[in-house]
């Protein structure tokens, strides 16, 4: 059975950092891409980030580059997102998504995700 499964959420005051983690079951990181997404009330999906699952290369949406640092452990079926100064407008459920796929699609391309976790939240606030 396929599952992501997204932690590390919290509430931080901006400037802050947080790391969020997906660990995944079901399926081989070696075998698909995943990626981030956030998704704040009253907006729109929002993809962030992905990392390929050939190279470990990483992907960023211009709205949080540099800002946000991906990562995987494949060994521990485990993917992180670094996420450092924070802003109230970070705030959002996050999510993880797996690809089936050597590269990323376009960090934004929602659709192109086949499994999806329930998500962690992210909250922004001093």
């Amino acid at each position: 059975q396929v599952q992501l499964v997204e932690s590390g959420g919290a509430l931080v005051q901006p400037g802050g950092s947080l790391r969020l983690s997906c660990a995944v079951s079901g399926f081989s990181l070696d075998d698909y891409a995943i990626g981030w997404f956030r998704q704040a009330p009253g907006k729109e999906r929002e993809g962030i980030s992905c990392i390929s699952s050939v190279d470990g290369s990483g992907s960023y949406a211009d709205s949080v580059k540099g800002r946000l640092t991906i990562s995987r452990d494949n060994a521990k079926s485990m993917v992180y997102l670094q996420i450092n100064s924070l802003k109230p407008e970070d705030t959002a459920v996050y999510y993880c998504a797996a690809e089936r796929a050597a590269y990323c699609s376009d960090v934004g391309c929602f659709w192109c995700y086949e499994y999806w976790g329930r998500g962690t939240q992210v909250s922004v606030s001093s």
